[in-house]
């Protein structure tokens, strides 16, 4: 079984009075590139070469480090090619102040591109037994490069935790209007989970660690029970037959609403494009990045609205 959580380490400079005596290596690993304003408004991503080294210079000083060990960017800028950005991450690892580069929620072209100007370390994409779009192409392209594959969201933003119910959670939580969070799947994985004598999450945690060497499951607790409970994962042990059985019980594209990776992806980008421009022009070096206004965020939000509601279903 592969380990759980991507844990990356940095340390101070020798000179560190604080490492020198504590004697231990602070992990981190860092993700750049989002924008917001103040008030948390979108902004969009920032994939430039020289926002790249400043976003770095800013993590090493607020980490108190004087190297990441993985530095990745969120998502896609859609105004930047994504050579450009992992040429300039490269340039910081020449430097010494970066050890690896990784990438975020990308396909298949993407991976190929920035695999082209450097070696990439690994992939940050949801997966999950309910969310496994990845199967599709990215993982085989992984594959085929040595690209790790730290896995997030592998309980599916709490619906396979086991302990997500539907009328416990406010009114603005997304996944009370969310179709994908169908609680019928969580009884049938528990089910599964309670013939071998585990809970849920770690049903689902240990299948994930257990797609291969190259797939790691990020795992994040708020509670010291539930990181105990996920940690416990580690002592779970799929066989050939569990596997299948938990396949067969929520098949590819089980999650009502379960959507075509690729078509989800292009919307995406698209509106981020939108935004961007809307919010900072053509994002030129010496463009004032604005706070997105209410008219701009009111019309995405209205083209969202429009999308038939079957464009994000998967088939």
């Amino acid at each position: 079984m592969a380990p759980i959580g991507a844990q990356v380490v940095t340390r101070r400079s020798a000179s560190s009075a604080e490492a020198q005596r504590s004697g231990r290596r602070r992990k981190r690993r860092d993700l750049f590139g989002a924008l917001r304003d103040p008030a948390g408004g979108w902004l969009g991503y920032d994939g430039r070469p020289t926002a790249v080294t400043s976003f770095l210079a800013y993590s090493l000083q607020r980490f108190g480090v004087d190297h990441i060990d993985i530095y990745r960017p969120a998502r896609l800028d859609p105004n930047v090619p994504i050579e450009e950005t992992v040429r300039a991450i490269a340039e910081m690892i020449q430097a010494r102040s970066i050890r690896y580069i990784g990438l975020s929620e990308v396909g298949p072209q993407a991976i190929r591109a920035a695999a082209a100007v450097h070696p990439i370390s690994d992939l940050q994409i949801e997966y999950s037994p309910i969310s496994r779009g990845i199967e599709a192409n990215i993982l085989a392209t992984c594959r085929q490069l040595g690209i790790g594959i730290a896995a997030h969201r592998v309980l599916s933003r709490g619906l396979i935790s086991g302990h997500w119910k539907q009328g416990a959670s406010s009114s603005t939580d997304f996944r009370t209007r969310n179709p994908r969070f169908d609680l019928a799947l969580v009884e049938k994985l528990r089910k599964v989970a309670d013939q071998k004598g585990v809970s849920v999450a770690q049903l689902a945690i240990a299948w994930v660690a257990a797609q291969g060497e190259n797939t790691v499951p990020l795992i994040g607790a708020r509670r010291r029970d539930r990181l105990a409970e996920a940690l416990g994962a580690l002592d779970v042990t799929l066989t050939r037959e569990d596997m299948t059985t938990i396949e067969r019980t929520v098949p590819k594209g089980a999650a009502a609403g379960a959507v075509r990776l690729s078509r989800w992806r292009a919307l995406q980008r698209a509106a981020r494009s939108q935004l961007t421009r809307l919010s900072t022009g053509s994002m030129r070096a010496d463009a004032a990045i604005r706070p997105v206004s209410r008219a701009p965020r009111d019309r995405l939000r209205s083209a969202a609205a429009a999308l038939p509601a079957d464009s994000l279903r998967g088939g």
